[in-house]
């Protein structure tokens, strides 16, 4: 298992990439179908892709450094540490 603090920031970088994503969807699709004229929806409609991006690089990230934290140490080759795996 991971360390609490790790895995924190990663389920909430994960829960900030789902929903940048489905609000990017949701926009597009408002956009599509209602063709908004507005002035700021075309700077408005954007910005969840935007954070879409910036969240994937963060997730990314996190999890890269949450996955280093769980590397078993190479010195410990144990049989007594397989026997617990098995």
């Amino acid at each position: 298992m991971s360390e609490p603090g790790r895995a924190l920031p990663v389920q909430r970088a994960g829960r900030l990439l789902c929903w940048s994503l489905a609000t990017g969807m949701v926009t597009a699709a408002a956009d599509l179908v209602l063709d908004p004229q507005t002035a700021w929806w075309r700077s408005l409609w954007l910005l969840p892709w935007y954070l879409t991006g910036l969240s994937v690089l963060a997730w990314a990230v996190l999890r890269a450094r949450q996955k280093a934290a769980q590397r078993p140490d190479e010195d410990d080759v144990s049989p007594e540490r397989w026997e617990r795996a098995a």
